[in-house]
């Protein structure tokens, strides 16, 4: 990927003079309304024209009332709505000549030489045709007199840019598409109820989710909820797996499991290409096993209910950079996707797309599975090797003996998703032949002794469990050092795996600073960051942020319903975060805030005071509500009560004011799926980075590492998972405040602004080249 790096900023790119259509198309996914908001409020924002284009490409050949100019307060409220406001039809029109002669027609008498295309690869298929027969089509209709040769000068490129979105997760290109989080809460909302009445009666479920054509999903919510079985179409099981599936699940049983989870996907086959139902897996489970089984069909129910954060954001973010790249595109410019690879915006050819998801069909249709999956991209990969990593247990017999112990803490506060990534640890270390201990409350129980053996089985069930089952404290190890050596001597510990917070950064410099003088810490450590704060140095996101992220969503959705009832109200609400402003602003984006204060931007009366003026300013529109979040420690004066107190005062008369405080539920709660997934798959590379270390450490009968490299934290870094030493993540914190020095999401703040219409710098130095799909190569898939 090549890049040039020049300094960009949207005050530069003007709209004036162009127009833009917006249209959802194909299968319907939550959080198309978010990315339709966006397009629509960028747009204005740049100065163009924005036009809905009703009922998908029905409405776009139909014309008439279906094409209609939008306006800033015709996308309000649309952010929590699932599906699409603006509706979308499967068209047979479209697919004939004709059908597009006429929709070309609607599109030049409203001046539309811009679409932005939110639908799956059918969809963008036709958008990309639409585009390359424009000139053709232009041609026929000024031959026919319906439009004028200047017309067709004026009008003589159309640009094209998609956004996927599909709760199948089947584009290629694309790590996750519109809507795929949502259908994934979905999911997992029903496995967790189901998991509850299974235990009680001791039963088989087997679950059939959505994916024709794509086994994501299935994929997910297995490893997401720790299910025994999966059956996903580009890896259909090896010939004699009915004899192993029944093995397995009795095995779990006499393990003492109460239940059993299968998911199905739809498309699920054999290696012969034949179907396998969901009903054909209960009954071969009742017939071989005799276990009390029950069928339970998702269907819809994925693609209905909200948006999940995850998606607010995602479509956010791809709206204005759909946005930015109809400003920039030129007549040569190919149709392309917005897209995201990793925690990165990015835009690739459409047609490049296309054929690679073509292609992932043809290696299934032939066969060539492992193809397949290498195809769907390096995400899909990771997730199928760690699902077998986790769920598989070799007989004892089978498995390496290292006779290396791994002790696993949580430390800090909880988060959601630490459970997860206890259990993918465990059983990952057993798997690799260690002897794993668990600590109980954090260093605290360190240095009292509170340290056991965990067995697979002991973890069973916790990928769903909030909070943290091993317990968790905020101590130290610092004051309890030599008592903490000690211990590590006693169970002869030989790795460390730390997961947790700013504390569980701390702790692991202490540990290192330890070495000099204890030899005992002389191993390999490595920690996972968690904590719903987000502000841990070395890895953009945390484990529970997204769960904490959805909290806040959803009760900010539920007061702005109250708010919209009751009319000319504001809210002001505080969120935890410490010193970190990452839950108030990604989550002021998600909810469609007015205003998000924190600590990183700092703010004055005269920021406060042109804030009331805008929310004045919006009380004489249609939108008779407002939205304002205040980091907990985002100043010292300025608190939660002096801000509340300044806008009832300031607001008088136009609108009255409420407060709410959201406190500890930003901690608790089940952990989305998002989460539950981010914890094992980082668990399971930090063990397999900790056996390397113990083989490469491991001299003359004992562990000795010394090394910066030798104590690292795992982080998500833009692109890729990387392996960072703690030591070399020191200068980049401001140990006083508890938070990197240089934080990613800053960048998310301009968008928060121009979406709640604040006129603002914003740098778009990041978006703008298009890349291209590069295979990848053995050596790159490691590497994530």
């Amino acid at each position: 990927i090549t890049k040039i790096d020049t300094k960009k900023f949207i005050e530069n790119l003007s709209g004036a003079g162009k127009c833009i259509g917006v249209l959802t198309s194909g299968g319907d996914a939550q959080g198309m309304n978010a990315a339709v908001r966006a397009v629509v409020r960028m747009g204005i924002y740049v100065g163009a024209k924005v036009y809905f284009i009703h009922e998908g490409y029905q409405g776009m050949v139909d014309g008439g009332d279906n094409i209609k100019e939008a306006s800033w307060e015709s996308v309000s409220s649309m952010l929590q709505v699932g599906g699409t406001v603006i509706g979308s039809a499967r068209c047979k029109d479209f697919r004939t000549h004709e059908g597009r002669l006429r929709a070309a027609l609607n599109l030049v008498q409203r001046g539309i030489t811009n679409l932005c295309v939110i639908g799956g690869d059918g969809s963008l298929t036709g958008a990309n045709l639409f585009r390359e027969e424009w000139s053709g089509l232009l041609d026929e209709l000024v031959q026919s007199g319906e439009i004028s040769e200047e017309a067709s000068q004026i009008h003589s490129a159309l640009h094209i840019v998609g956004m996927v979105g599909s709760i199948d997760n089947d584009f290629c290109g694309t790590d996750m598409t519109i809507g795929t989080d949502s259908a994934l809460h979905r999911i997992i909302e029903v496995v967790d109820a189901i998991m509850t009445t299974a235990q009680s009666h001791q039963r088989t479920f087997v679950l059939e989710v959505m994916g024709r054509h794509c086994g994501y999903l299935a994929l997910v919510s297995a490893l997401a909820c720790g299910a025994d079985w999966v059956l996903i179409p580009e890896m259909p099981p090896k010939d004699g797996w009915e004899e192993q599936m029944c093995y397995k699940l009795s095995e779990s049983r006499l393990r003492g499991s109460r239940l059993n989870i299968i998911i199905v996907a739809e498309g699920a086959t054999d290696r012969h290409g034949n179907p396998i139902s969901s009903n054909a897996v209960k009954e071969l489970v009742v017939r071989c096993l005799g276990f009390d089984t029950r069928v339970t069909i998702l269907g819809h129910v994925q693609r209905g209910g909200t948006p999940s954060a995850f998606d607010r954001i995602l479509a956010s973010r791809m709206g204005v950079e759909a946005v930015l790249a109809l400003l920039e595109a030129s007549p040569g410019t190919p149709a392309c996707v917005v897209s995201l690879c990793g925690n990165q915006a990015v835009r690739v050819p459409l047609m490049e797309c296309v054929q690679m998801t073509q292609e992932v069909q043809k290696a299934m249709d032939e066969k060539r599975f492992e193809e397949a999956v290498r195809l769907r991209g390096r995400s899909f990969e990771n997730n199928l090797n760690t699902y077998k990593l986790l769920s598989h247990r070799k007989i004892d017999s089978e498995l390496p003996h290292s006779s290396f112990n791994v002790a696993v803490l949580n430390v800090g506060a909880p988060a959601a998703g630490m459970n997860a990534a206890v259990r993918s640890a465990v059983r990952v270390g057993i798997t690799e032949g260690h002897t794993m201990f668990a600590v109980s409350d954090g260093f605290e129980g360190f240095y009292k002794g509170q340290i056991k053996e965990i067995k697979w089985g002991d973890v069973g069930g916790w990928t769903g469990q909030g909070g943290s089952l091993l317990g968790t404290k905020r101590t130290l190890p610092a004051k309890h050092i030599d008592k903490i050596a000690e211990q590590m001597r006693i169970h002869n510990i030989n790795a460390l795996l730390v997961i947790g917070g700013f504390e569980a950064f701390e702790s692991l410099l202490q540990l290192v600073d330890a070495r000099s003088r204890y030899e005992e810490f002389c191993v390999p450590m490595c920690m996972l960051p968690a904590t719903i704060s987000n502000n841990v140095s070395g890895t953009d996101l945390s484990i529970g942020a997204d769960t904490s992220l959805n909290a806040i969503v959803e009760t900010c959705d539920r007061i702005k319903q109250s708010a919209s009832g009751t009319k000319r109200r504001v809210f002001i609400i505080e969120t935890m975060g410490g010193y970190c402003g990452y839950l108030a602003t990604v989550g002021g984006l998600a909810a469609g805030a007015d205003a998000a204060y924190i600590y990183e931007e700092p703010f004055d009366i005269r920021e406060l005071q042109s804030n009331v003026e805008h929310l004045t300013e919006k009380m004489k529109t249609s939108i008779q509500r407002g939205l304002v979040l205040r980091n907990e420690n985002c100043s010292e004066n300025y608190t939660t009560d002096f801000i509340y107190q300044l806008y009832n005062e300031e607001g008088k008369g136009v609108f009255d004011c409420r407060k709410n405080v959201l406190g500890h539920m930003q901690q608790g709660g089940a952990p989305s799926p998002f989460d539950r997934n981010f914890g094992t798959k980082i668990a399971a590379k930090a063990m397999q980075w900790i056996s390397k270390k113990l083989k490469e450490f491991y001299r003359e009968g004992r562990v000795f590492a010394n090394t910066e490299d030798s104590a690292c934290l795992l982080g998500m870094r833009r692109r890729a998972l990387v392996f960072q030493p703690v030591i070399q993540l020191k200068d980049e914190t401001d140990f006083v405040h508890r938070i990197p020095k240089e934080q990613w999401w800053l960048r998310l703040r301009p968008l928060m602004k121009i979406l709640a219409k604040y006129k603002t710098s914003y740098d778009v130095s990041d978006s703008g080249q298009l890349e291209h799909i590069v295979r990848l190569r053995a050596k790159d898939i490691s590497a994530i």
